[in-house]
């Protein structure tokens, strides 16, 4: 085992702790950075704590996941419960509980308490030799490492992530020794020798990024290696393949990602691949690998993601289509992929500090992660299609049931992603409403308060708690043409690009205020020629959210029928009593009358088809898509017909 390069900086609750990663622009804050108060996130964030964290706890006991590992310890007979890779499930939602600890310490003992039996039982399923995997305990002990499609890595990854959130929340090593002895057999198991044998690449991607944030908290340079080094052999066409099952396109194993022009494959794999690979590019700073990330975020950006921001256009493989194969109806854009698409554009953030990474995780944000959840807390899709005839519905939990713990995971860490720091500076990427405390390198701590109602409103006002002299970066998002920012009552006259940070250094008053404008007003979207399926059709924006028709509010015509003329006025209203509180859009629609020609018909010449076909006049109410589903099945439209 190599020694550490560098001891540890001291630990903080922070998700991706780049703030000795050489190649890292922005450094992280910590999870406990902001006390949110805001109209949007904090009654979400409490419900990510008090009801859906608490049921999925329910869940991984009444699903036998907790039993799995008292099971692999000895402690209870019985056959191994659910999939292969059940154990991911215990480690996501560990994380999660632990990011919910270090943002209210001391505030909830029953949840520290179901943790420490997590842990408790984690520990005790531990082989001597540092090996952990339920699945492969007892009767399978036999078949550790003999299929790379198993999740053997990918479980081990989350165990990773798992151990360090619960070392920054906590101050614990109980669970970080577990992962460390863990990471340890991995790296002797993979080493020079096997790996020149046959090299072994992850399966599912996802020990990459986790080893390198376990470098970043023990300083272990194995660690980062062994990361660099399972990025390093994709591509050599042999995952899938031995096992009759999928091939290596389906695992991002058929051309090295530096040489990747495009994302294939499954959706989820792909986003955790490269979350991996921008990991090892903030230590490393290779140009090939940097160069490799930034030309496959456009390429997808421009021919692969929905207008939600969700990925994965086919059920077949949970995997990406050609270019521009972006079904509506049939649509896969699993919560996970685009919880990962989050993942990566954070650390393409850290490493570039370009506005278009905040830009598209707060859009996926919004509307790819957020429908993943129910309004209940305890309810989730595991894809989100675009139109529905009435019939998808949120569910409980599943068998497979990566999705729900990731959701937990990512809300229940959501403010470190609100802002970054570097010398002299904080940089706000979302707009969280509260009062942060922002620690810089130097050592200075920034305090700031901010006043919004984002996303109904783009007024954003900042109070500057903290004299002295640094730059406050404000992220311009890109829909935002003609935003304007004032420090005090004084406009200033710095450009407010959209697409840019907007940036004010200045000796900083106690008291001081910056006022941002980011202009709301309703407007089209139009995609592509080649998306066919949306022909003729447009999606509507309002400031981040994307918004649809539900059969809820047309009760007099189904919304996949209605037809949004090109000159109706979208009018934007504030509804409190709906959904917890929206904006929904208006406008005058039309829903076209039965052409009684087509009854019992599915062709007939054309020439006995009208070209006038008479329409009748609907109030068209569309709301937030992250809201639809909450209120009873029906119909649901994004992508309306244009008239």
């Amino acid at each position: 085992m190599a020694e550490s390069v560098a001891a540890p900086l001291p630990s903080r609750a922070v998700v991706a702790d780049t703030r000795r990663s050489p190649f890292a622009k922005l450094r992280p804050v910590p999870v406990d950075a902001w006390a949110v108060e805001d109209a949007f996130w904090s009654p979400r964030l409490e419900r990510n704590r008090r009801v859906t964290i608490p049921t999925q706890w329910e869940q991984i006991e009444a699903t036998g996941r907790l039993d799995n590992f008292y099971r692999a310890a000895g402690q209870i007979d019985g056959p191994y419960h659910g999939r292969f890779f059940n154990d991911s499930d215990l480690y996501k939602w560990l994380e999660a509980a632990s990011w919910t600890l270090a943002a209210h310490p001391g505030a909830d003992p029953a949840l520290a308490a179901n943790v420490e039996t997590a842990v408790a039982a984690i520990a005790a399923a531990q082989r001597p030799d540092g090996y952990l995997d339920t699945y492969f305990a007892r009767d399978r002990s036999g078949e550790r490492w003999t299929d790379v499609d198993l999740h053997e890595l990918y479980c081990a990854g989350h165990l990773f992530e798992a151990a360090v959130a619960h070392r920054r929340a906590t101050g614990s090593d109980a669970l970080l020794a577990v992962a460390r002895r863990f990471a340890d057999h991995v790296v002797a198991e993979f080493g020079p020798a096997r790996q020149a044998e046959r090299p072994w690449a992850d399966g599912h991607p996802e020990v990459e990024l986790a080893l390198v944030e376990l470098f970043r908290e023990t300083g272990d340079q194995a660690y980062l290696e062994k990361a660099e080094t399972f990025i390093n052999v994709r591509g050599r066409g042999e995952l899938g393949t031995p096992y009759g099952r999928w091939g290596p396109e389906y695992h991002q194993d058929h051309v090295p990602l530096r040489q990747l022009e495009s994302l294939a494959g499954h959706a989820v794999r792909a986003m955790y691949l490269l979350t991996g690979a921008a990991n090892v590019a903030l230590e490393t700073g290779e140009p090939a690998l940097v160069e490799a990330l930034e030309r496959l975020w456009r390429d997808t950006v421009a021919t692969r993601m929905y207008v939600s921001g969700g990925l994965g256009a086919r059920h077949d493989g949970e995997s990406f289509g050609e270019a521009h194969e972006l079904p509506n109806a049939t649509a896969y854009a699993e919560t996970c992929a685009a919880i990962g698409s989050v993942f990566w554009n954070a650390r393409m953030l850290a490493l570039t500090a370009e506005a278009r990474y905040g830009d598209l995780l707060e859009h996926t944000l919004y509307n790819a992660v957020l429908p993943g959840v129910g309004l209940d807390g305890e309810t989730y899709f595991y894809t989100n299609p675009l139109s529905d005839r009435g019939v998808h519905r949120r569910q409980p939990w599943f068998a497979t049931a990566c999705c729900p713990p990731n959701v937990a995971r990512l809300l229940a860490s959501l403010p470190a992603y609100a802002a970054s720091v570097t010398d002299g500076a904080v940089w706000l990427h979302l707009f969280l409403a509260g009062s942060a405390r922002l620690p810089l390198p130097d050592g200075r701590t920034v305090k700031l308060r901010v006043a919004t109602r984002y996303p109904w409103d783009g007024a954003v006002d900042i109070s500057v708690d903290t004299p002295g002299e640094f730059a406050i970066h404000l992220r311009v998002p890109g829909w935002a043409a003609g935003a304007t920012l004032e420090v005090g009552n004084h406009a200033a006259h710095i450009d407010a690009e959209p697409g840019t940070y907007v940036s004010v250094r200045r000796e900083w008053a106690a008291g001081d205020t910056l006022h941002l404008s980011l202009p709301m007003a309703p407007f089209r979207v139009a995609s592509h020629p080649a998306v066919l399926e949306n022909a003729g059709r447009v999606a509507l924006r309002r400031g981040p959210l994307l918004y649809c028709a539900e059969a809820a509010d047309h009760p007099r015509a189904d919304p996949r029928d209605l037809l949004l003329p090109a000159d109706a006025p979208l009018t934007p209203s504030w509804r409190p009593e709906l959904l917890g509180g929206v904006t929904v859009l208006t406008a005058d629609a039309l829903a076209p009358d039965p052409d009684p020609g087509w009854e019992g018909r599915l062709y007939r010449p054309a020439d006995e088809v009208s070209p006038q076909r008479t329409s009748t006049h609907v109030a068209l109410t569309a709301v937030p898509y992250f809201a639809w589903a909450n209120r009873g099945a029906g119909p649901m439209q994004v992508w309306l017909r244009g008239a």
